[in-house]
């Protein structure tokens, strides 16, 4: 069956493959979070973005694989309530922004800033700071190397849903930030190909929230 990204708590991953990546998407409870395992096509070395919760589900996902690193999106508490327990029983690094490190129930062995590089075995994720949702928000990019720059795919966390940008609480100065942040460093840059997983519920394309960007700027939130 081909992938679609419509998970539910309780219900079954679903997986696509790519070219020098896997991605298993899940979703946990009780904020009906998105976690994302990803695996290395050429040496099966494993990161798992956003430990939201759940850890025995992501552990049985994970299984006997050797988990390598932790990514987290931001600080909020339901991206990382199984953090501790699921590092603590795979002995991964954990990768976050400095700026919402702080936030975390563990320490940070690895800070990303924007424009860096995370590898998963062979493969390289870019980081892209988005500031607004919170401090040190950041999204996730992969191309394949190149091989996927029509299609490339974007793991956004809290930062961008289908329909909109994450909750800013109304705050005019964190909308200012996160929409100028999407607008600069996301729709600018990408093409309309490529494919967002979010950090909560389906996934969409930057070609179809493209259009909405002027309206989510003129409403402010």
């Amino acid at each position: 069956m081909s992938y679609t990204g419509n998970v539910a708590v309780g219900g079954a991953a679903d997986t696509r493959e790519l070219p020098g990546l896997t991605i298993t998407k899940v979703a946990v409870g009780p904020m009906d979070n998105n976690a994302y395992l990803l695996r290395c096509t050429q040496t099966g070395e494993l990161a798992l973005i956003d430990a939201a919760n759940e850890a025995d589900t992501l552990l049985g996902l994970i299984g006997d694989r050797p988990l390598a690193t932790i990514i987290t999106t931001h600080q909020h508490w339901d991206h990382h309530a199984a953090l501790q327990q699921v590092q603590q029983a795979t002995g991964a690094a954990t990768v976050a922004h400095p700026e919402d490190a702080p936030g975390l129930p563990i320490p940070v062995t690895r800070p990303v800033q924007h424009g860096d590089t995370i590898g998963v075995g062979n493969a390289r994720l870019s980081v892209i700071h988005l500031r607004g949702h919170t401090p040190g928000s950041i999204a996730l990019y992969y191309d394949g190397d190149g091989e996927l720059t029509d299609q490339p795919h974007l793991f956004t966390g809290d930062s961008l849903f289908p329909g909109g940008p994450g909750n800013t609480e109304h705050d005019p100065k964190r909308f200012e930030s996160l929409i100028t942040d999407l607008e600069e460093r996301v729709f600018a840059e990408l093409p309309d190909g490529t494919w967002v997983y979010p950090g909560h519920g389906k996934d969409t394309t930057i070609g179809v929230e493209r259009p909405h960007v002027p309206e989510w700027r003129a409403r402010g939130w």
